[in-house]
């Protein structure tokens, strides 16, 4: 499993749209999701342990931020073929046992995940309401383990600048997490 870390922030780049199946039996793009002061696109998955340390935090913070008007969706990208747990099924069961107050999607041809350049889960992708990307860092100091509780909220911080300016912030820490589970053909 092999450990990434994200790439800088491109300020400006544009968010490219999708029609991607949810577990709830709809379909979602960006005109679907967006709110009305920007959108955070999430690549995550089931099995990786960057991701299940903060899952409750990403949670939280999405619903917080939507009252700012950031909207929110989660990509799962990887090949389930060697990584059983992110199947489509076990998507749907993981959305329902936590509740996600977010879309939660698969990106089966791993398209939309090389498009954006997504490199890891989590991968976070924050766009102000011209959907240009504001924000590319880590939700926190967590790691495989959650950091302490009062941990500085990187992403919730950065992404409230971005509904309340429109800019992200231009110091940012990239995330960490384990690698995109590409399909070998």
């Amino acid at each position: 499993m092999a450990s990434l870390e994200t790439p800088v922030c491109n300020f400006g780049w544009k968010a490219v749209d999708f029609d991607l199946p949810g577990v709830d039996g709809k379909r979602y793009n960006l005109t679907s999701i967006i709110g009305e002061k920007g959108l955070l696109v999430m690549f995550i998955c089931n099995h990786c342990p960057y991701v299940k340390a903060i899952r409750d935090r990403i949670i939280r913070d999405v619903k917080e931020l939507r009252k700012y008007g950031i909207g929110a969706i989660a990509i799962m990208s990887n090949d389930p073929a060697d990584y059983p747990e992110d199947s489509f099924d076990n998507m749907a069961q993981v959305a329902r046992e936590y509740n996600f107050p977010f879309p939660y999607v698969w990106d089966e041809t791993q398209q939309v995940a090389k498009t954006y350049g997504a490199v890891c889960t989590p991968d976070f992708f924050g766009f102000n309401d011209k959907l240009e990307l504001q924000y590319r860092g880590r939700l926190d100091a967590s790691r495989k383990e959650a950091a302490p509780t009062d941990a500085r909220r990187d992403l919730f911080e950065g992404m409230l600048q971005v509904a309340e300016t429109g800019h992200g912030p231009d110091e940012q820490i990239p995330s960490i997490g384990c690698s995109i589970k590409w399909r070998t053909e």
